[in-house]
Parts: structure tokens; C-alpha cells; sequence
């Protein structure tokens, strides 16, 4: 049956080849443990994935609700501080992981030609997890969320010209309030796992086109 299965898909999708082609491609021997912050980083964006997805069926985005409903993930749901807990941890090591990766791959050389559109969705990669980090960090909804976002949204607002627009995007209008819960959270559940998954993409597919850099 399990042959059916495959055989039926290598017929239409050519699956066999695209496995054989991943299997059989060859690793550089100058490729160490120094290599593997980028996929570190990636394993930690798929667990922020399939926590945030369990975590969505039960958080409410309002102001009102949003500290209860994580309460109630934490404290009533089996499982729920672990997989609360799981989803904060691997979000900090995913910031440091890809600051790691970046530090890497800069000590390394390996943004040299033909890799600079690499280094530059890698660049964009970092400043999309850390807004990752930042538009999460409100979600809860505690003294310590609503002080760090109000403190980043001032420092948004100090920018020359365009600050005070940037804010009142970010807050949705003067202060921190449902409007501003509700643009955080679309930011963080909808719009940058998007964006940042087209990213990923092109990043890796650059990466299989270009090979692994060797070091300076």
C-alpha cells in the first residue's frame, strides 16, 4: 500500500528524483558545527509555528480578555504552561540563533559575490524575527508587555519625520488599546509568518542554487 502511495505521487510530482537529488547532494568537507545556527533558527520558527497555531485556539485578542485567556491556557489546559513556555523560550533562541547565524556567515566571507542577494534577505530575515519578537510581547497583555511596547512605540515616535505616523500605525491611535492588541496580533499571527515564509524560501532556494559558501 505504502508503495502504491509513492508510486502513484512519483508519477505526477516526480517525487522519487527530488528525494534522491536531497539525499545524494554532497556536503562540503570545510561544513562543521559553525553551520548549523541557520537551521537551528529555522527548527525554532517551525515550533513557534505549531505552538502559536495551538496557542491561537484559545487566545483572545482584546484588551479585556487577552491576560485571562493566558491564565487559562496556563493554568486550566493540560499541557498549556509547557507549550506556552515552549513558545516563548524557542522565540528567544530564535533571535539569538539568527544573530548568531548573521555574525557567522559575516566572519566567514560568505556574503561575498554571488551570495549578496542572500546576505540581504538574510539582513531582512533578522529584523523580521526580532518585529516577531516585538509584536508578540504585547500579546499577553501584562504590566511588563504594555511598558515594553509602550517604551518601543515612543522610540518609533522619536524617528525624524515619519516617527509620529510610524506610532500611530503601530498604536492605532494615541494610546495602547484594543486597536492596538488587534494590529499586533495580525502582525504576529498573519502577516510576518507569510512574508517571512517567502523569505525563507527564496533564502533557501538561494542557498541550493549557490551551494555553501567555503571560508575566507
Amino acid at each position: 500500500m505504502k508503495l502504491g502511495v509513492v508510486d502513484f505521487l512519483d508519477e505526477r510530482l516526480d517525487v522519487r528524483r527530488i528525494a534522491r537529488e536531497f539525499a545524494e547532494h554532497r556536503v562540503p568537507d570545510h561544513v562543521n558545527w559553525l553551520y548549523c545556527f541557520g537551521g537551528i533558527t529555522f527548527l525554532c520558527f517551525m515550533v513557534q509555528i505549531a505552538t502559536g497555531i495551538l496557542l491561537a485556539f484559545y487566545y483572545q485578542p482584546t484588551t479585556a480578555s487577552a491576560y485571562t485567556s493566558v491564565l487559562h491556557i496556563s493554568d486550566d489546559l493540560p499541557f498549556g504552561v509547557i507549550l506556552r513556555s515552549l513558545h516563548a523560550w524557542t522565540a528567544n533562541i530564535m533571535i539569538i540563533m539568527v544573530m548568531v547565524h548573521m555574525l557567522r556567515v559575516f566572519f566567514h566571507g560568505a556574503y561575498r559575490p554571488p551570495r549578496e542577494l542572500n546576505w540581504v534577505t538574510g539582513v531582512l530575515l533578522f529584523f523580521m524575527t526580532v518585529t516577531f519578537g516585538f509584536s508578540g510581547y504585547l500579546l499577553p497583555m501584562n504590566q511588563l508587555s504594555y511598558w515594553a511596547t509602550k517604551v518601543g512605540s515612543e522610540i518609533a515616535g522619536a524617528m525624524p519625520f515619519v516617527g509620529q505616523y510610524i506610532q500611530n500605525f503601530l498604536l492605532g491611535g494615541a494610546k495602547i488599546s484594543d486597536a492596538t492588541l488587534t494590529r499586533f496580533y495580525a502582525i504576529h499571527v498573519v502577516i510576518l509568518p507569510v512574508v517571512l515564509s517567502a523569505f525563507l524560501a527564496a533564502h533557501f532556494y538561494m542557498i541550493r542554487k549557490q551551494g555553501i559558501a567555503d571560508p575566507l
